[in-house]
């Protein structure tokens, strides 16, 4: 299976929304990581555009939007951009354990 890069791009003012929703989009993120499909994810820093960076193992770059759609953050409609794109890892300390 490969990895995908998941970018999602916040809402203009949902900052109370994402607040809202936080503990149910962890816990979402949290069931696919027992999965072993969210290998990680988490925001982009403060000083950042607001938004985050999700890498996912599965089948298809269809398979992660489908996954991406459930996302209580994605429903709620804080999420106002969204790309999915595989990412294929080479080099550094955590590419051996990203590659297929």
């Amino acid at each position: 299976m490969a990895v995908y890069a998941v970018t999602y791009i916040y809402a203009e003012n949902s900052t109370a929304a994402r607040d809202e929703h936080r503990p149910a989009h962890r816990e979402y993120l949290s069931g696919l990581s027992d999965q072993g499909v969210n290998l990680v994810s988490g925001p982009f820093g403060a000083q950042d555009a607001p938004g985050a960076l999700l890498l996912f193992r599965a089948g298809s770059a269809e398979e992660v939007g489908a996954l991406v759609e459930k996302d209580p953050f994605v429903l709620a409609g804080v999420v106002a951009d969204t790309q999915i794109r595989e990412w294929v890892a080479v080099l550094g300390p955590l590419a051996e354990h990203l590659r297929p």
